[in-house]
């Protein structure tokens, strides 16, 4: 891992204490899904503006076709990015593309609060100033300073990522959020790095079989590799493999390291979409 992208590494604490590692967004990724996203809209608004003057003759009055358009634009500009933002994937197709999705900073769930208040401040970054240089340009040169005002409110929200340690846009401030790559996190990093070779690939697990335990157990066999205790880890594998119901073979080490290994990584990616299985006992939520 390079430098500047281990600089973006975050940990993220959960209500019950599990620690993620993020990799918060680059500003290239985030530039490019918001491109995207725009484009996306633009096609949109586009088709919109067709089927109006398909549909009603055009725009030379204020009549349904303009209000249809107006109507088309409100939507798109209000609820695009909190539609896709409140679903499953917390991404809009533009973050989908780069891999990244929004999560809460403070480790819970991603509330429907969060995602509203951070896509509103865009109202406030982009397109009020918008609204200003457009507006300027309409009535001419008498008007420069309108445009001026635009141009400066919306640099001042432009390069406000440069000036804290997160590169974090208005929005993710005032709502308590984070854009990140949507990778699978570590919790113990050093541990599968010092256990990724070759021993591991010949394990695979079914969701079934990862699912059988929860945060809790997968917390204590995080410990117990690395105290490395043979006697504890040849009694620990033989639990597994009859909760899991695998064939009491091959070395003991290996099997929990491949077991831990992708018990974290199914545990991790849960939850991230807000979906928490807090010990063997708990069905998840």
């Amino acid at each position: 891992m390079t430098d500047p992208a281990r600089r973006r590494i975050r940990e993220l604490v959960t209500p019950e204490g599990v620690t993620l590692h993020l990799r918060l967004a680059s500003a290239a990724a985030r530039a490019g899904a918001f491109t995207l996203d725009a484009a996306i809209m633009l096609a949109a608004l586009v088709a919109v503006t067709i089927a109006a003057v398909f549909l009603f003759g055009g725009f030379r009055t204020i009549g349904p076709a303009a209000i249809i358009w107006l109507l088309g634009f409100f939507l798109l500009r209000n609820f695009y990015f909190t539609l896709f933002e409140s679903g499953m994937r917390a991404a809009t197709p533009g973050k989908r593309v780069f891999k990244l999705r929004v999560v809460a900073r403070g480790g819970g769930r991603l509330t429907g609060g969060a995602v509203l208040a951070r896509n509103l401040m865009r109202e406030v970054e982009i397109f009020l100033p918008m609204i200003f240089i457009v507006s300027a340009r309409a009535e001419g040169v008498s008007n420069r300073w309108s445009a001026l005002l635009g141009f400066g409110w919306t640099a001042i929200f432009l390069f406000m990522p440069l000036f804290n340690r997160d590169r974090l846009r208005a929005g993710d401030l005032l709502a308590g959020t984070w854009v990140v790559e949507n990778e699978r996190p570590k919790i113990m990093p050093d541990l599968i790095a010092a256990n990724d070779g070759d021993a591991i690939d010949p394990y695979a697990f079914l969701p079934e079989e990862l699912d059988a335990y929860g945060q809790f157990e997968v917390q204590k066999l995080a410990e117990i590799l690395y105290r490395g205790d043979i006697d504890t880890i040849t009694t620990v594998a033989g639990v597994i493999r009859r909760k899991i119901g695998r064939p009491d073979t091959g070395d003991d080490r290996a099997f929990l390291d491949a077991y831990y290994a992708a018990a974290r990584r199914h545990l991790e990616r849960r939850l991230l979409f807000g979906k928490r299985k807090r010990d063997k006992f708990d069905a998840g939520s």
